[in-house]
């Protein structure tokens, strides 16, 4: 059978996608997880959410159009944000792409690529709510820890986000879908769950009509073989005392609040179409911290977008500075195309942007430094990824770090480890973002 080559690009929530693609593939009778050199066909699955990600999807293509000349590549196919977002233009413009599948074709993948392989291309888009959400999957990443995506689509409507056009509405999962791919995953070895959507927080409006996150997680804590749970985009104005006094009393519940505040000034974030200002926003930092000491709080940030001044940029890098935030993620705003920003009239301009975006991030550095610092001498859990062949050292996660976006911790040990084991760890030194350690 033909062998299949996929690189799956952008969030979490794109990774599960790809996943389930693995699984009808691999299904259908292709051979996956194939070098790029060996493979028949080869899937791009992209993001497609800010210029960035646009211009690494671009890149990764036309790399993998190279096996085409150079390999046994037969059919080049990008899948994913970028393929639902820019549809027919893919393939008219980037002409070494043999087929573009849209996120409600995924099911059908598998004859798809059969078809592009055999010379038969055509781009297909279905209907977005045709994705499947509960699709089986093979995970792409470590065996121990997994997403598991309750909602896809958003219903926020953020003015500078495309999103909604993408991926479409919200739609949940039922309550009983989630715990059941949950329980299965425990059962095939994995330890840490990732609970992830556009907005986390809102999931089960749409069908129960009321958030159900609270339910939900209550739920996932009774399966037995799940150590760590970590929940992933929590928009600030959704996050209850409910929800804060759940992950305080459940210990499988790392203590990890991810809300992405995206700006501080009250008149910003009313033209970004959210909620809150700097006041609100501190209000639940202090609320947070009171009731869940050890929490760890993770922001994003957008520097640069429409109307921003000096004052109000000046405003948001004091407010890093003085709230301490554990973790932090700063953009420079994109103007995306059919996204209501950027119609706005009074655009900043690019370098000022990445000028101010990179000025909050070496804010946050010196925050981290002292965060860390502060670690020095105390005792922590952690996951084990793997072994540095290089500096003879294992590797791994703390509660305080979600894969692919925080930190890591090095640690030495003087016996034999299992890759996906739990230890206790002591802190003794630091590398900015990162720990150094010492088993325990």
């Amino acid at each position: 059978m033909y062998k299949v080559s996929m690189v799956s690009l952008g969030c979490p929530k794109n990774q599960v996608d790809a996943e389930a693609m693995l699984y009808s593939l691999k299904e259908a009778g292709f051979e996956i997880g194939i070098p790029e050199a060996d493979a028949d066909a080869i899937i791009i699955n992209t993001c497609g959410f800010i210029a960035d990600a646009k211009q690494e999807a671009i890149e990764n293509i036309l790399e993998a159009a190279e096996y085409k000349k150079e390999g046994n590549c037969k059919a080049l196919i990008v899948t994913g944000c970028l393929a639902e977002r820019y549809k027919d233009d893919v393939t008219e413009e980037i002409p070494e792409v043999d087929v573009c599948v849209g996120i409600g074709s995924n099911k059908d993948i598998a004859e798809i690529v059969k078809a592009a392989i055999e010379g038969k291309c055509e781009n297909t888009y279905g209907e977005k709510d045709a994705l499947d959400l509960n699709a089986k999957r093979i995970l792409g990443g470590y065996p121990f820890s997994a997403y598991l995506k309750v909602a896809d689509g958003c219903d926020n409507c953020c003015t500078y986000c495309a999103i909604p056009k993408i991926r479409g509405k919200m739609r949940s999962r039922k309550l009983e879908d989630c715990v059941s791919e949950a329980r299965h995953l425990a059962e095939n070895g994995v330890t840490e769950l990732i609970v992830v959507a556009q907005d986390t927080t809102a999931y089960g409006t749409d069908i129960y009509g009321k958030p159900m996150l609270c339910e939900l997680l209550a739920e996932l804590c009774k399966i037995e073989g799940l150590h760590w749970i970590r929940t992933l985009y929590t928009y600030p104005e959704r996050i209850t005392d409910e929800l804060l006094d759940l992950i305080a009393k459940e210990e499988k519940l790392v203590p990890y609040l991810d809300i992405p505040i995206q700006h501080i000034d009250k008149d910003i974030l009313k033209r970004m179409n959210r909620k809150g200002d700097s006041d609100s926003i501190s209000a639940l930092v202090s609320k947070i911290r009171a009731k869940i000491p050890e929490a760890t709080i993770r922001t994003t940030l957008i520097t640069g977008f429409p109307g921003e001044t000096e004052e109000q940029f000046a405003a948001m890098d004091e407010f890093v500075k003085n709230t301490r935030f554990d973790r932090l993620g700063c953009f420079a705003y994109s103007a995306e195309e059919d996204t209501i920003a950027a119609s706005f009239d009074d655009q900043v301009a690019e370098q000022t942007k990445v000028d101010r975006a990179e000025h909050i991030m070496e804010t946050q550095l010196d925050v981290v430094r002292e965060k860390n610092e502060e670690k020095i001498g105390k005792e922590t859990e952690v996951l084990i990824e793997g072994f540095d062949d290089y500096i003879k050292c294992y590797f791994g996660r703390t509660p305080a770090d979600a894969p692919e976006v925080d930190g890591k911790i090095f640690f030495l040990a003087d016996r034999p480890l299992v890759i996906g084991d739990y230890v206790k760890v002591q802190i003794n030194d630091t590398l900015e973002y990162d720990l150094l350690g010492e088993l325990i």
